[in-house]
């Protein structure tokens, strides 16, 4: 029949003070008081019934018990130290799956995705491009990126930015002085995006104050990412999210021509399941996802309009 055994935290400190002979270095060690490893390798003692220290004065030495323990108590604690940082390293090496919406995960995420990698080479990241709420509960997604309004029901969720919308087309329609006011979209093809319905062409327009039929010449795409690049292969003018057209803006690859922009009542979340908030690798990304947000909305807000 075993013997129960006392406390864990009794064997950690009996181990310090008895590698020190001190009780003064062993509190130094394990960031506690004196006081509390004295008392704590008392209640070891009569937990154990017998003495594993001789207390002398101005010294501490061990028992014969005591000297025939310490070796037992100080593998336990290395065999133990050596588990946590196993499973440490084996979280910090599990693969981080994540679920993005397409055009996030195209126009936004991927091309930053180097970035993350620099400073984290060792964690691999899996990206899954999905217009549906992953099903945590029946794969391994650890987290998701939505564009909502942050209501997930039994789910962790914070904001991960804010967007808006504006036309966006080709740099030669401006060269070419094709639109000089908001009323001249109207003499193109206007690409209209199936993604969210408070963004969408006639509220951009009632709000400039220009009379829009939705008879108008276009076309509809059912993802934002294709818009993007109907635009950038000529086919038309895009009002577009900015997250989505930061990169081709910066380039000049497109312009941006009026300065009305509108709002949306949606937003980017990440979404996780409560438990996995607090894993290593959920967090780190989540950190550079925040810092990430943070300059895309910058350099956005810094693009000038073409003129």
């Amino acid at each position: 029949m075993h013997q129960r055994l006392p406390s864990l935290n009794g064997f950690r400190i009996f181990e310090a003070a008895a590698r020190h002979l001190s009780f003064t270095k062993a509190a130094k060690e394990l960031f506690v008081s004196q006081a509390a490893v004295s008392q704590q390798v008392r209640q070891l003692e009569e937990q154990l019934g017998y003495p594993l220290f001789r207390r002398l004065n101005r010294r501490l030495l061990l028992t014969d018990e005591g000297q025939r323990l310490l070796p037992f108590a100080s593998d336990a604690m290395l065999s133990l130290q050596k588990g946590v940082e196993a499973v440490a390293l084996e979280q910090r090496q599990r693969p981080l799956n994540i679920s993005v919406l397409p055009s996030l995960a195209y126009r936004w995420l991927i091309p930053r995705l180097l970035r993350f990698s620099s400073l984290h080479p060792d964690q691999e990241v899996r990206i899954s491009a999905s217009l549906s709420l992953a099903e945590f509960d029946n794969n391994d997604i650890d987290m998701a990126i939505r564009f909502g309004r942050g209501n997930y029901p039994g789910l962790h969720s914070e904001l991960l930015m804010e967007d808006e919308a504006f036309p966006v087309c080709a740099p030669s329609l401006i060269k070419e002085q094709q639109l000089k006011q908001p009323a001249d979209l109207l003499n193109h093809r206007l690409l209209h995006d199936m993604g969210p319905g408070d963004l969408n062409w006639e509220r951009w327009f009632q709000q400039a104050g220009v009379e829009y039929h939705p008879s108008q010449p276009g076309y509809t795409l059912g993802d934002s990412s294709l818009v993007v690049e109907a635009v950038l292969a000529g086919q038309g003018i895009a009002l577009s999210r900015a997250t989505l057209v930061e990169t081709e803006l910066a380039s000049g690859r497109l312009v941006r021509p009026f300065e009305l922009t509108l709002s949306s009542n949606y937003s980017y979340y990440l979404v996780m399941p409560r438990e996995k908030r607090d894993l290593e690798r959920v967090q780190l990304f989540c950190q550079w996802l925040h810092a990430t947000a943070e300059e895309c909305i910058a350099e956005v807000s810094a693009t000038p309009l073409a003129i």
